[in-house]
């Protein structure tokens, strides 16, 4: 069975209580697999013809409304603070926005730990501080059926004066649906309340649409608070933005550092990341991978830690159980659920092999696309970056960062791996990933993509 056929099997319209066919499709429809895959990042230099464009791409912008239904292409628009600003919103609805997007992610360096390498000012040029103004993703099931869509974004862009475009930037993967270091991606996502569809296996519920849809009840019982007026931000959503350019050279080197044979590498790999490469849990199978456990959609995220509560399984280091710790045990009081984001990343550059070395590192363009959605989004990741990612206090390990994504300095190098009568400590871990730029971007509903092109606080 098709991923959209399970899909469909769960979805009941009878039980969506959100306004669908306001939503944007990309908030709730997850990319297919193998997916292709544009982004095109533009700068506004005229806010009338910004308002034009925009007023034509939202005639172009699915909603969620036909989500449970067969597409082979969609495109999703966000735009970032200066963006609106630029397009001419008026100072009393850009005020409304939180200071984050305000400041834009550059400006949050500080809180999110983009030091060194990661710092704004080794950022890609289409991310300096107030270039990008509008990102459009397009998710495709084929080659053509990203050119069509594709072909009709980029015709209207030239139909638009005042705009410009600065940068475009392909991605994919095939039905395997792996990362830059060749690990099955994106499996674990939250089922949205409302959304007419039941919580997805391993799932105790679904989560408060007011955790992802602005306007909507969130986790405390309210909404968020909502950019005004509410044609502006009902129904949209926020978009964090980072890019990856991966260091899968350096990852395979110092997997062979500290194993001997192809097999112990498989094993370390696993070990940092939470997930064997086909993406089977180590929870449910902590000796060797289960490729078809991997790639079963009702297996592959039906678990909990409570029967590895000292991580013996599955280390409390690792990439996934840090980012998603479930019912894990943690030293700093969290509510798991209000840190829920749905993923939208998109790996680009060459296919994972084994015998990528350092050495090829600097020549080949590899990496990921981080994206995710949250009517949090901006507490979300700071809280991850500081916490979850850059941190190893609330799972009392100190400093240890993510073996992954975090920054690694020769102070802290480190990856725990639990073990009986001792746990191990291996050294040598060095930035696996650096970014390449990012922005806060806001993901208006299809009314307000409307009420912008047509000037609509005017009215």
């Amino acid at each position: 069975m098709s991923g959209l056929a399970r899909f469909k099997a769960r979805f009941r319209r009878e039980r969506v209580r959100l306004d669908l066919g306001d939503i944007q499709a990309m908030i709730l429809r997850s990319r297919p697999e193998p997916y292709v895959g544009a982004h095109a990042m533009v700068h506004i230099d005229d806010a009338a013809g910004g308002r034009d464009l925009i007023a034509r791409l939202a005639e172009h912008i699915p909603s969620a409304r036909d989500w449970a239904e067969d597409r082979s292409a969609w495109t999703g628009v966000a735009i970032s603070y200066d963006g609106l600003q630029a397009l001419g919103v008026p100072g009393g609805s850009l005020a409304s926005f939180p200071l984050p997007f305000q400041q834009g992610m550059a400006a949050r360096a500080e809180q999110l730990h983009d030091y060194g390498i990661d710092a704004p000012e080794n950022w890609d040029k289409a991310f300096s501080p107030g270039t990008c103004h509008i990102a459009l993703s397009i998710y495709a099931q084929d080659q053509n059926a990203l050119d069509t869509a594709l072909d009709l974004a980029m015709s209207e862009l030239k139909r638009s004066a005042g705009v410009t475009l600065i940068g475009v930037h392909p991605f994919g993967a095939d039905e395997d649906a792996k990362n830059p270091f060749g690990f099955r991606d994106s499996i674990s996502q939250p089922t949205v309340a409302g959304s007419g569809v039941d919580a997805q296996p391993g799932q105790e519920r679904a989560i408060a649409a007011g955790e992802f849809i602005l306007g909507e009840n969130s986790e405390t019982g309210v909404p968020l608070g909502t950019p005004q007026p509410s044609e502006l931000g009902d129904n949209g959503s926020y978009v964090v933005l980072r890019k990856f350019v991966s260091r899968v050279g350096a990852f395979n080197d110092y997997l062979r550092s500290q194993a001997d044979d192809a097999e112990g590498q498989h094993q370390l790999g696993a070990k940092m990341f939470g997930r064997w490469r086909s993406g089977a849990p180590l929870v449910l199978s902590p000796d060797h991978d289960d490729e078809e456990l991997g790639a079963d959609p009702q297996r592959n995220n039906n678990f909990d830690f409570k029967q590895d509560p000292k991580g013996l399984m599955c280390p409390h280091a690792s990439h996934m159980r840090r980012l998603n710790p479930r019912d894990s045990p943690l030293t700093i009081l969290t509510d798991v659920n209000i840190h829920r984001i749905i993923r939208r990343s998109s790996t680009y550059g060459p296919k994972w092999t084994p015998e990528v070395t350092a050495a090829d590192d600097a020549q080949e363009d590899r990496g990921l696309y981080f994206i995710f959605i949250s009517a949090r989004a901006f507490d979300t990741i700071e809280f991850m970056q500081q916490e979850w990612i850059n941190g190893g206090n609330f799972v009392d390990l100190g400093i240890e960062s993510d073996p992954i994504v975090g920054l690694h300095d020769d102070t802290n190098n480190s990856f725990t791996i639990p073990a009986e009568p001792a746990r191990r400590k291996l050294r040598g871990v060095t930035t696996f990933n650096r970014m390449a730029g990012g922005e806060y971007m806001f993901m208006p509903s299809l009314t307000a993509l409307r009420w912008i092109g047509a000037q609509g606080w005017a009215k």
